[in-house]
């Protein structure tokens, strides 16, 4: 009997052959397009928030730029009637006191125009000066007064000194500096005296009356001689 010869221990068996792994299953188109959507989801909302923020941006009203303010017209903002206003000192003593039938606040220059004025104005040394006009036009503290239609101007006497009176139809009062005005025909009369002129500055102060353009004056008659 013959003996069947050993396979060579070195010579190894060839390995076995893996069988071939069946190929995976593709996923549908859906499950794909929602994989890619997802993988573009940040950018899509950073890009919504975006468009979000420019609409707001775009359509967020914005505040009217400041316009100037408009210019006041010459217009009344208040209106009194049978009305009295008085300025003191500050020691409390009365300066001056302004009544009338009606006044009229202009906010644009800050004027009363006031209808038959009367004014009562009492100096440093208590010299009563009286006023009155069919018009007056005056600054806000009283100081300055346009009497105009009628203007009478009576400085009463004080100390011995006779009285003096002006009449036109314009008389400029500066109350604080005591002086008088008028750019219009004037007469000034004083102890019987009777003056007219074509305009006038009277300073209180410094007891001086500027006459000027045509003047003329009357007197009272003196007696007749010895």
């Amino acid at each position: 009997m013959s003996a069947t010869p050993l396979q060579d221990p070195a010579v190894g068996l060839a390995p076995p052959v893996p069988a071939r792994a069946a190929p995976a299953p593709r996923p549908p188109w859906t499950a794909r397009l929602l994989e890619q959507a997802s993988s573009y989801l940040p950018l899509l909302v950073m890009a919504v928030l975006a468009l979000g923020s420019w609409w707001l941006v775009k359509n967020t009203p914005t505040p009217d730029p400041e316009r100037p303010a408009a210019p006041l017209r010459h217009e009344p903002d208040y209106v009194m009637s049978n009305f009295m206003v008085r300025r003191f000192a500050p020691d409390g003593t009365m300066r001056a006191q302004i009544e009338g039938d009606t006044m009229r606040h202009y906010p644009d220059t800050d004027t009363l125009e006031i209808d038959n004025v009367r004014l009562r104005a009492v100096a440093p040394d208590g010299r009563v000066t009286r006023a009155e006009a069919r018009m007056a036009l005056s600054n806000a503290d009283g100081s300055e007064v346009q009497l105009r239609g009628g203007a009478h101007v009576v400085r009463e006497a004080l100390g011995g000194e006779e009285p003096i009176e002006f009449r036109g139809e314009f008389l400029h009062a500066f109350l604080n500096t005591e002086r008088l005005r008028s750019h219009l025909p004037v007469t000034v009369t004083r102890g019987g005296a009777e003056v007219r002129a074509e305009s006038m500055d009277y300073d209180h102060l410094d007891r001086l009356v500027q006459l000027k353009g045509r003047v003329t004056a009357q007197f009272p008659p003196t007696g007749p001689r010895k």
